[in-house]
């Protein structure tokens, strides 16, 4: 049976309710058959105009505030690409017909982000039910009219109140997000410590959300032609986890300089964290590469296994001494360690779960998609193979947890 051919225009302008189409600067783009009968305007009032010079705010009322929340609404939507649900809101309307007469309205909005290729909000879909006629309806005659009239009054006081709250939190969280994220690209050093080999580093914060700073990486150089490597991710957000993870990486970075291997020095970093608050449950794997014996020495305290990209395209992952995350268990236990050699030209690669992981899907599915991405990018340098990885892994939508990366060129 053949697909219907769907007329999506159509079906837009058809649709009950008011609906518009507004582009990220606040233009209208489009508008159902609805939404200009009910809002009294034409297309030519309304397509291409930013929308407060379509419907400006009532200057007659100073305690207005349904452009600024409606302003904020939009734009929102558009910089996390999430829907926004706006609280009952009063916005009059100047009658077209008779300028300079403003007749009172209130509103139910909703504003949704249309998605383009690139995952960013291309268009504001915004909904609006109108609400006077109920709220006059319950202000009717009598005095349960009258006492309908107050707690109608009062119903729409405490949305305004609540939407402002919504707003400090918003800002409040916003603040936080930005200072922790400066904190943690303060304490992740640059690749510099590699010598002459060639390696590249990366951090992805979780877009919109909170959910960042508990991923670091670390690289120590160390005697002879040898460097630790590590790759870690704190159970936790914002700025508490930025603090903890300033804390395990630069205890790692000293244990590595004197532990005899990557087992002893996450030995050391486990009964450091015993000790820090919120360190318990922190993943991390740590690698030692001796360019002059041709080895990789690791062990992995509950981390995804990192990836070895052999000359001929195939992938290895090294999970052959993997043990629970820091502070899981009650006493300490020494940690597994394992070498495994490799070949010059290959390729080692240590990633943080937000590069696989996905809620909906097995693990393996992930690092399956992380050997496909390798094996086609492989022969790529370093800092372009991270590029790579990320455009191919990450959601085009935006991550949902940050991420670290690290890649060396063997």
């Amino acid at each position: 049976m053949r697909e219907p051919q769907i007329d999506y225009a159509a079906v837009f302008h058809a649709l009950p309710g008011m609906v518009a189409l507004l582009t990220p600067d606040l233009v209208y783009a489009d508008a159902s058959e609805d939404f200009l009968r009910l809002a009294g305007r034409t297309r030519e009032q309304l397509l291409g105009r930013y929308i407060f010079d379509v419907f400006p705010e009532n200057p007659n009322d100073p305690a207005a505030a349904g452009m600024r929340e409606t302003q904020a609404s939009m734009l929102r939507v558009v910089a996390t690409g999430e829907r926004d649900t706006m609280a009952l809101l009063r916005y009059d309307i100047e009658d077209s017909e008779r300028p300079g007469r403003w007749v009172e309205h209130f509103w139910s909005p909703v504003n949704a982000p249309v998605l383009g290729p690139d995952g960013r909000t291309a268009l504001i879909l915004h909904r609006v039910e109108e609400v006077t006629e109920l709220i006059r309806a319950r202000g009717g005659a009598g005095g349960d009219g009258n006492r309908a009239r107050v707690l109608e009054a009062e119903l729409y006081t405490r949305s305004r109140e609540l939407q402002e709250v919504n707003e400090r939190l918003r800002r409040a969280h916003a603040r936080e997000r930005e200072v922790a994220l400066t904190l943690q690209a303060a304490m992740l050093p640059a690749p510099t410590l590699v010598g002459h080999h060639r390696a590249a580093v990366r951090y992805r914060p979780a877009v919109g959300t909170l959910n960042v700073c508990g991923d670091w990486y670390d690289l120590v150089d160390l005697p002879g032609d040898r460097v630790a490597v590590a790759v870690g991710d704190v159970v936790g957000h914002g700025l508490e986890a930025a603090g903890v993870m300033g804390q395990l990486r630069s205890a790692l970075s000293a244990a590595a300089r004197v532990a005899e291997g990557p087992a002893r020095a996450l030995e050391a970093l486990g009964l450091y964290a015993r000790r820090v608050d919120g360190a318990e449950s922190t993943t991390v794997v740590k690698i030692y590469i001796d360019w002059d014996a041709h080895t990789l020495t690791y062990s992995s305290a509950g981390h995804p296994p990192p990836a070895l990209l052999h000359p001929d395209g195939t992938v290895t992952f090294l999970d052959r001494a993997t043990d629970p995350p820091l502070g899981a268990r009650p006493e300490h236990v020494p940690r597994p360690e394992a070498t495994t050699t490799f070949a010059e030209g290959a390729t080692v690669v240590l990633y943080t779960d937000g590069l696989i992981e996905r809620r909906d899907e097995d693990i393996d599915v992930g690092l399956a998609r992380l050997a496909d991405s390798l094996a086609r990018h492989g022969q790529a340098d370093p800092e372009a193979l991270a590029d790579a990885l990320l455009a191919d892994l990450l959601p085009s939508t935006g991550n949902t947890d940050d991420t670290a990366l690290v890649i060396i060129r063997l």
